[in-house]
């Protein structure tokens, strides 16, 4: 069995710290509750999503894609492709550009069609329990607060992007498992739970 992960900062283990960004978790504070108390090139400043699921498997902590530690038997555990700023190729990166959304909603079908492939070969491949995460709060991450508001409350225009993306990404996986015939594909509520994080911040 093994673990690869695809993804932004939220999961992102250190690849940037092998890229050329500006979008980068080398320096204190991040790390500081991490086990050895140093950046490790998480953007947390502890373990991340995929380090707790890792230990919940009984797995060791799957090392970034680019590293040059991920070799020989370290590479049947599996590896981390996420990169902040979705950076790890170049036609990924973002940069922390979001585009206007009336730009790229006449994408959708096309991407629809898209990603349901990407969940096919990735089963025709042998992948047989895949955690798909939808979007979370857009309109609340630090960065769009600063540029967007002047109260802290959420930018009420992002925000509409996972309200529009999210239920289809729910149906699509609903459709793809169907054809399967198995859950393969599970969608993960971000977005819930990073406004529980938000609003309810004394529970964490």
């Amino acid at each position: 069995r093994a673990f690869y992960i695809f993804g932004d900062s939220l999961v992102d283990s250190g690849n940037n710290n092998y890229l050329a960004t500006t979008a980068r978790a080398d320096q204190p504070p991040y790390g500081i509750d991490f086990p050895s108390r140093r950046p490790t090139g998480r953007f947390s400043n502890g373990l991340n999503v995929p380090d707790i699921i890792s230990e919940h498997i009984g797995s060791e902590r799957v090392l970034p894609y680019l590293s040059p530690e991920l070799d020989g038997e370290k590479l049947l555990i599996g590896a981390n492709f996420a990169s902040a700023g979705i950076g790890i190729l170049n036609d990924t990166g973002i940069q922390f550009v979001i585009r206007p959304i009336t730009k790229t909603t006449s994408q959708h079908n096309q991407d629809h069609k898209a990603a349901a492939l990407l969940c096919a070969m990735l089963y025709e491949l042998g992948a047989r329990q895949v955690l798909v995460t939808g979007v979370g709060p857009l309109g609340c991450v630090p960065a769009e607060l600063a540029l967007r508001s002047r109260t802290g409350q959420c930018d009420p225009e992002l925000q509409r992007v996972p309200d529009m993306y999210n239920p289809q990404l729910v149906q699509m996986i609903r459709e793809v498992n169907a054809e399967i015939g198995s859950d393969v594909f599970v969608a993960v509520n971000a977005y819930r739970m990073h406004m529980d994080f938000i609003s309810n911040p004394r529970q964490y």
